[in-house]
């Protein structure tokens, strides 16, 4: 046992469970009381009633679990959890159970690598595996006993883990140390001639000494001349082939399809003599009442003599 780290003078807790033969649980115990001495005390516990033990946090130096022979222990994560808590900064858990090639409808029974997962989500490091090998026959018969698998595919492997070296919740300042600046980061000499030239003075902002131009000056014919109003108007939606104006129409497509909707609404003369007068007017004529107007001159009728015709 001294091989994996169990030195005199040292704290030992050793876990079994209903697994572990009584003989074999005996003589382990015996065999770490000759290592650590006789002045060193070592608890003994059932796996099952290890959280309910009055364990202080950080109470040992080494922890085995399942090391007892025959004994076929599994570890939950909370066992695992526990185990950490009351190990010692720095202390060693050596901890052995019966794995699975792979995962089966037992879904108790780990693979090697969940194992080692879990022993390192369980907050320790340095996981590594010990030993790996078949079960014997005994240990295939607790198998069947205590955690009804009937398979024959099972390993026993045996892993090792250490708490950091500091406690859960440890707290440390940092020393920071910041290097100078070198001298190639520092701003760039300005040159003095250079600053004077962009620097004006009270008598650079004499006005009475300064020639300013008129802006009426700046402009030239071509900018006094009126722009055609057709110029300033956006460009017509006619040009894109568009048949509606658009909701928000600015480009006069609106006013252009309003006005071509009143002259195609405006009555064409039947007979021919509406630009006569009245004389010559038909009875439902709709320019009767207005006064005779040359041929081919543009005559608008109001909305209402339409309806009334």
């Amino acid at each position: 046992m001294a091989e994996y780290g169990i030195s005199v003078g040292q704290r030992v807790a050793v876990i079994w469970d209903s697994s572990s033969p009584v003989e074999g649980l005996k003589n382990l115990v015996a065999k770490i009381q000759a290592l650590v001495g006789p002045e060193s005390r070592i608890s003994v516990e059932n796996i099952d009633q290890l959280s309910h033990s009055a364990h202080a946090a950080s109470s040992f130096d080494v922890v085995l679990s399942g090391m007892v022979p025959g004994s076929m222990t599994l570890h939950s994560a909370g066992v695992l959890a526990e185990i950490a808590r009351i190990l010692k900064p720095g202390g060693c858990v050596l901890l052995k159970e019966p794995v699975a090639a792979q995962i089966g409808d037992n879904s108790r029974i780990k693979t090697a690598a969940r194992l080692l997962t879990a022993l390192t989500l369980s907050g320790l490091v340095e996981v590594k595996e010990l030993q790996k090998e078949p079960l014997t026959p005994e240990e295939t018969q607790s198998v069947q006993e205590h955690l009804s698998y009937q398979g024959n595919d099972l390993l026993s492997v045996q892993m090792e883990g250490k708490k950091p070296n500091f406690e859960v919740g440890s707290s440390s300042q940092l020393k920071l140390s910041f290097a100078k600046k070198s001298a190639s980061s520092a701003k760039p000499a300005v040159d003095p001639a250079a600053a004077k030239l962009w620097t004006l003075s009270a008598n650079d902002m004499d006005d009475e000494g300064m020639d300013l131009l008129d802006s009426d000056e700046l402009l030239d014919s071509e900018d006094l001349k009126k722009p055609d109003p057709s110029s300033l108007k956006a460009p017509s939606c006619k040009e894109s082939g568009k048949k509606k104006a658009c909701k928000n129409c600015t480009c006069g497509l609106a006013e252009d399809l309003e006005q071509e909707k009143k002259e195609s609404l405006q009555p064409k003369s039947a007979c021919g003599n509406c630009y006569l007068g009245d004389a010559f007017r038909c009875a439902s004529c709709p320019y009767m009442g207005m006064p005779a107007f040359k041929p081919g001159e543009k005559i608008l009728l109001a909305e209402n003599n339409l309806h009334d015709a």
